[in-house]
């Protein structure tokens, strides 16, 4: 198939109806698949396991935690995109149950201090 083709199947299937969205709305549910579809595929992960320096969590934590900007810190930092959600959860924990349940744990304390520093507040 040519990309010609594909491109006027894709807009083909833009056309459709689908249980009465918007065009706004059919375009983030292209997206959300999309980015769905990009996330299962393998990619580059060799810094998986490795430690993170400050300005890498200063520029994660400056980003919204959206499924698109999750992918795309993964990828350009060659980790997982799981770990990249769970520096979102860490900094959005509240302090008290950090200090309850994992106290001892540096990285944390190292995403906690790196939010604060940076003003990170969460939704």
């Amino acid at each position: 198939m040519k990309k010609s083709e594909f491109k006027k199947n894709l807009l083909d299937i833009f056309t459709l109806k689908v249980d009465n969205l918007t065009e706004n709305e059919k375009i983030s549910f292209i997206k959300k698949v999309i980015i769905d579809l990009e996330k299962d595929k393998e990619y580059d992960q060799s810094n998986k396991g490795n430690s993170w320096s400050d300005d890498e969590l200063k520029l994660i934590l400056q980003t919204q935690p959206t499924k698109e900007n999750i992918l795309l810190t993964a990828k350009a930092f060659k980790r997982g995109y799981g770990s990249i959600e769970q520096i979102f959860r860490w900094a959005s924990e509240d302090q008290k149950s950090i200090d309850t349940k994992r106290p001892d744990d540096k990285f944390i304390q190292q995403i906690k201090r790196i939010a604060k520093e940076i003003g990170w507040r969460a939704t």
